[in-house]
């Protein structure tokens, strides 16, 4: 059976390799052949938007080796769950960018945690730009995929996300449709606020393996539609004309009989899948080999069962294997 090619997308960049979300991670997985890569983001107490995996940045930065913030870690609750740490809200874009960048697995990445420090946090505007220049340094059209992380939240705060991409994307020219722009999210609501503003993307849903969205949870309570039923044909029947496609976690692919990917291609929808790790710890059990989390598994005949669903495009960590086995 011939393997389709999807799109090969760099997860924050290449996290394989380098601190995630950081310059080096975006061009390098540029130069290891992606056809787009993912930036997550947040905001700032001023209102700049910064790439950061969540708004809780004591995993991914040196915040709490700075004893001028010693004072700014706090408690909060972000979509229901309590974290303990320093948050992108209660900073400004000035304070934040005299933080460097840290691996946030550096148990199992510890070649990646070797670059810890060396970078400052990136900025929306400075991944577009990168992306733009990259394009044309490579001599390919390269596109974005835009994660926008706890929309409702930021929303609850007084600081609506959705207003201020709109006009990001915008002022850095990305709002014209040149280079491939893809909007995600795990709730949709934020993405139907992007939409109204005719910001030109392609919308996809982000599904978790369990749980409900928070926006609807937050919504409808303990009747909020859960994540599962989204992805049976009557709920994406009810995603038509909506969203353009679904990205799902990668073990709702994984599990026998699945048709996901069918279903969704017979409603018009692209289906993305995340993340393509090659390290034992985030395998399937049946695809763990010897050597430790860290070690590479059998990852090719994990991905081989992703790639055989006929899926659109992945999520990778380390893009060069993602390039030379998804278009292998």
């Amino acid at each position: 059976m011939p393997r389709n090619s999807p799109l090969v997308i760099g997860h924050r960049g290449a996290p394989g390799y380098r601190p995630e979300h950081t310059r080096s991670s975006y061009e390098l997985a540029l130069a290891m052949g992606v056809d787009a890569v993912e930036p997550d983001v947040v905001a700032t107490k001023d209102g700049v938007l910064i790439v950061r995996h969540e708004n809780e940045i004591s995993g991914t930065t040196d915040v709490a080796q700075h004893p001028e913030f010693a004072d700014r870690k706090t408690t909060k609750r972000i979509d229901g769950e309590a974290l303990t740490g320093w948050f992108t809200e209660d900073f400004t874009w000035d304070e934040l960018s005299t933080l460097r960048s840290r691996e946030r697995l550096s148990d199992v990445r510890p070649s990646s945690a070797s670059f810890d420090g060396a970078q400052p946090i990136l900025r929306l505007v400075d991944v577009l730009d990168i992306v733009r220049e990259g394009s044309s340094e490579h001599g390919r059209e390269i596109g974005v995929v835009l994660e926008v992380k706890h929309a409702t939240y930021f929303t609850s705060i007084g600081m609506p996300l959705a207003p201020l991409i709109a006009a990001e994307l915008r002022a850095a020219g990305w709002s014209e449709g040149q280079l491939p722009l893809i909007v995600e999210s795990f709730e949709s609501t934020v993405l139907g606020e992007l939409r109204d503003r005719g910001v030109p993307a392609s919308y996809v849903y982000l599904i978790e393996a369990g749980g409900s969205p928070y926006d609807l949870v937050v919504t409808h309570g303990m009747h909020a539609p859960t994540y599962a039923a989204t992805v049976t044909p009557r709920g994406l029947d009810a995603l038509i004309g909506s969203v353009d496609g679904i990205s799902v976690d990668k073990k709702m692919l994984l599990e026998k009989g699945n048709t996901i990917v069918a279903d969704a291609h017979a409603r018009g929808l692209t289906v993305f899948t995340w993340t393509c790790r090659p390290e034992n710890r985030f395998l399937a059990k049946e695809f763990r080999g010897a050597g430790g989390k860290e070690a590479f598994g059998d990852y090719e005949a994990e991905w081989d069962v992703i790639a055989r669903t006929g899926v659109d495009g992945v999520f990778v960590d380390h893009p060069d294997l993602g390039v030379a086995f998804f278009r292998g």
